[in-house]
């Protein structure tokens, strides 16, 4: 009997599957890492059959470390790094170059040359996003401009473009060209209030519309999965029923169903939405409108900001500079430290973006003294992942009116009881983690179990939410604002004059 949901989540650093049961208990799960690709300073780039390798090797350790069988699997759910850009072949599925990661900062200088011609408010009227090289469109240019024939060949209709969503789909199911809402609405190419690709903006970047996929709701048929995948074969005929980016399935796993309801994902990044009904909101602080999914023929949208590094930051101290073993040693040694001795770090290893949106910022250690220790600059690298969500928290404060009353949590990093703690203490409001911080994956799942028919309606998904730890402030005002003039000031130190 079908009974099970397959979530892939496919990451900046990592390719994931999980097996959940109807009540989001998870049933099995495989993870699998691979090369991250840096040819220069600010240029980050992926292997885009990497991508696909290790998404289907964590498939197969998903359902072997499971007892449920490839028979048992009812439907598909897939959510994923955004943004990201791959352009292949129409005929032989080949990329042209590798995956342009979301990270990477190469085509700064063509949105420099946006703005100079002009379109940065229709982009923003249109999309609701910023011209900046965090999104798809820039990067789909700098292929046309740097990959030998790859404009001609697109404009032949040879060439096909897709975030990573897409280039899934398109593998598993032997050609469909798809993607959702959620995911089209991060190109910087999708009007999100007519839900269509815009002409304007495709002829101003000279991007042929013959090779953009096909927009559907999030939830809703994508495909079925083709035959022939090697130790897959049982999922042969499973349908893709769910597909959403990696924040807003987050945001649909947390149970954000309500206007104003708010949750934050500590990732590779750290992502922060606020859910904004059926009406999208521009800002005036630097923040993103977005599609939160697309669901029974209505679209929710969302306020976004996003912290390029926090996770990441994690990780460097543990790859690089080789001061941890692993992230609980950084959240221990953190916990020893007391306080940072005055001393600040500026995560902005790929830019600072919201609020700041400054693409030539680069990251800073600032105020130490020859006495910093290694567990003070643990410490100092956790508190920078929080007073990033702070900042962004303060512009959605002052765009939608909406205060932090209580903040959803989720993601590898959320795990850090200090961290999420200090996060309670800089915003002076409750942090509610649940049991299972596997709410990314758990969102692509419900979004194709409502599909599959699974669950009756979004009030049933909203009654499944279970227990959950709760972190209560318990810093003053006083010591709280003298915390944050001081990251305020570090971040000041590293802004690049035309951005500020």
């Amino acid at each position: 009997m079908r009974r099970y949901i397959l979530s892939i989540d496919q990451g900046t650093t990592s390719s994931r599957a999980i097996i959940f049961d109807r009540d989001g208990r998870v049933m099995g799960k495989g993870q699998r890492e691979f090369k991250q690709i840096l040819p220069q300073p600010g240029f980050v780039e992926h292997d885009p059959f990497d991508i696909l390798s290790s998404q289907l090797a964590a498939i197969r350790d998903a359902f072997a470390s499971s007892e449920v069988g490839q028979e048992e699997i009812l439907s598909i759910g897939i959510t994923n790094q955004r943004e990201t850009t791959i352009v292949w072949e129409r005929a032989s599925g080949k990329p042209v170059y590798n995956a342009i990661v979301w990270q990477c900062r190469r085509t700064a200088g063509i949105c420099e040359d946006i703005k100079a011609r002009g379109f940065g408010d229709l982009i923003k009227q249109k999309t609701g996003l910023i011209v900046d090289a965090y999104f798809s469109a820039t990067k789909l240019k700098w292929i046309f401009d740097n990959v030998p024939d790859a404009r001609r060949r697109a404009h032949n209709g040879e060439l096909m473009f897709g975030t990573v969503d897409t280039w899934l789909i398109y593998n598993l199911t032997g050609g469909a060209h798809l993607t959702d809402y959620s995911n089209a609405s991060r190109t910087m190419l999708f009007d999100i209030d007519r839900l269509a690709w815009d002409d304007t903006l495709c002829s101003a970047l000279d991007i042929p519309q013959s090779m953009l996929p096909r927009t559907l709701p999030s939830s809703g048929e994508f495909g079925c999965v083709r035959g022939g995948i090697d130790g897959l074969e049982g999922l042969a005929g499973v349908p893709i029923t769910g597909v959403a980016g990696d924040q807003q399935a987050a945001m649909f796993g947390q149970r954000c169903f309500e206007k104003g309801s708010m949750k934050n994902t500590y990732g590779t990044g750290c992502f922060l939405m606020l859910n904004t009904g059926e009406r999208s909101v521009r800002s005036s602080n630097g923040l993103l409108a977005t599609i939160a999914w697309g669901l029974d023929d209505k679209v929710t949208y969302a306020l976004e900001g996003s912290v390029f590094n926090a996770g990441s930051a994690i990780k460097w101290l543990r790859d690089e500079l080789r001061l941890i073993k692993s992230p609980e040693e950084c959240d221990m040694l953190a916990e020893t430290a007391g306080d940072t001795a005055g001393a600040y770090f500026v995560p902005a290893f790929t830019g600072l973006g919201a609020p700041y949106w400054d693409m030539y910022a680069r990251g800073a250690l600032v105020g130490i003294t020859r006495g910093l220790n290694r567990a003070q600059l643990c410490r100092a690298v956790l508190e920078s992942i929080a007073y990033q969500v702070c900042d962004i928290a303060n512009a959605m404060r002052d765009d939608s009116g909406y205060n932090v009353r209580s903040l959803n949590v989720d993601g590898g990093a959320s795990k850090s009881d200090f961290l999420m703690q200090f996060q309670a203490d800089m915003l002076g409001c409750g942090i509610r983690r649940p049991e299972s911080v596997e709410a990314t994956a758990l969102g692509a799942a419900l979004l194709s179990g409502l599909a599959s028919g699974v669950y009756a309606s979004i009030n049933e998904i909203q009654c499944m939410r279970r227990a959950e730890n709760v972190f209560l402030p318990s810093c003053s005002q006083m010591r709280r604002e003298a915390l944050y003039d001081g990251w305020k000031a570090a971040v000041e130190m590293i802004r690049t004059k035309s951005e500020r």
